[in-house]
């Protein structure tokens, strides 16, 4: 089988957007695409096949791929991440953070090589590269990297020669050369990333689902993919526990102002689009047919409160900084003159517990909650969101 090569250069930049916008900010857009896939997408020969229809629809239509992956599957599956720590999570082994990276990182490496050798059957001329090779340089922190810097010349280069890249998601090096993993759902991270520093046309993200939807469609079958989101949106419902793109990730998308669209390996549906502006036509927008895009929710979240104490010194500051020295993070707080309350993860309960008495709290603890968010760019200008909310969880019983 023959593919057909980009139609235009490396680096010659379109005058208009994916979807005939024009380039936003001082960055160019060129006509490179980074498609991720998650590990469901690389786990079956079936998942595989359609990914590389999508890579060859890309390079028909002028593309020119870089093609991130994660590691094959979900806990269980041979090489999924969970699946090598628990090689080396048995009583009598104990793993450094430096070694588990160095372990985790092999499942993305295996679906690289597989991934590219797939594309090669099909015909395109693939090369397969690990994150450090790719040039994505972090911290220091294993497990649960950042990217500090980013260096594509190498990946530029193959590109250039017509080449499709398969990278192995999920990874990088520190400036000492120390392999490191970005965290869970790290390969989002990794492709935004690329996208970025290749001033990708469009970066997409393949998954199980044909999109970002308007609620967890596991809870609310009936629910509805969104065709366009801004990244002010898609931000809020990452951050609150929507599981379709990655917090960080699309947080680096808004910064770079990068068009994303996420959508199914397993269909051709075209998914949700990402952009500054939401929907392409500006009067559509303006006919936007509610205030709230979507509801998404957290479980296993905690309830934290105490008094607020008396006299001129309230214990805020002490409860504070007790959380922050032992790293908990700590949302929706809430203080009144007589009681201060948030929330924390249900996991980080008894570290929390101990670190606040030990600063003379005494916390009043509330375990095995959730937490629900309504995300929408129109709630502000529209009275009577919270009403609605009010109504149907308490029809809901809750």
């Amino acid at each position: 089988m023959t593919t057909r090569r980009a139609s235009r250069p490396l680096g010659i930049s379109r005058k208009t957007g994916p979807n005939g916008d024009a380039p936003r900010g001082k960055l160019s857009r060129t006509r490179i695409i980074v498609q991720k896939y998650g590990g469901t997408s690389v786990a079956t020969e079936e998942g595989r096949a359609r990914l590389s229809q999508h890579v060859t629809a890309a390079v028909g239509d002028g593309w020119s791929p870089v093609v991130v992956v994660s590691a094959m599957g979900r806990s269980g599956a041979p090489y999924a991440t969970d699946t090598l720590l628990g090689l080396v999570q048995a009583p009598t082994l104990t793993g450094t953070p430096r070694d588990l990276d160095l372990l985790m990182s092999c499942g993305e490496v295996i679906s690289a090589v597989i991934t590219g050798a797939t594309l090669r059957r099909a015909g395109h001329d693939t090369v397969v590269l690990t994150g450090q090779q790719t040039g994505i340089v972090t911290d220091d922190v294993h497990g649960n990297a950042s990217i500090v810097a980013l260096r594509p010349e190498r990946i530029a280069g193959h590109l250039s020669q017509g080449q499709v890249v398969v990278v192995a998601g999920f990874q990088g090096a520190n400036r000492a050369g120390e392999v490191t993993t970005l965290g869970r759902g790290g390969s989002d991270i990794s492709a935004v990333a690329l996208g970025a520093a290749l001033h990708a046309g469009l970066v997409e993200i393949y998954t199980d689902v044909d999109g970002i939807k308007t609620a967890d469609p596991q809870l609310v079958p009936q629910a509805r993919t969104i065709p366009h989101m801004t990244y002010n949106e898609t931000s809020q419902l990452a951050h609150e526990g929507a599981r379709v793109l990655h917090p960080r990730a699309a947080d680096m998308a808004a910064r770079f102002r990068l068009p994303v669209r996420i959508r199914s390996t397993f269909t051709d549906t075209p998914g949700t689009l990402v952009t500054a502006d939401g929907p392409e036509d500006p009067w559509a927008a303006l006919a936007h047919p509610g205030p709230v895009t979507g509801v998404t929710h957290s479980d296993a979240i905690a309830l934290v409160s105490f008094g607020s104490g008396s006299g001129d010194s309230p214990p805020y500051k002490r409860t504070f900084e007790a959380l922050a020295g032992v790293e908990i993070n700590i949302d929706m707080i809430s203080v009144t003159p007589q009681t201060c309350s948030f929330i924390i993860a249900s996991q980080a309960v008894e570290t929390a517990e101990q670190a606040l008495r030990g600063a003379g709290i005494e916390p009043v603890l509330r375990r095995n909650l959730a937490k629900i968010s309504v995300v929408g760019r129109g709630m502000r200008d529209t009275p009577g969101v919270m009403a609605r909310v009010s109504e149907a969880l308490l029809e809901a019983g809750v």
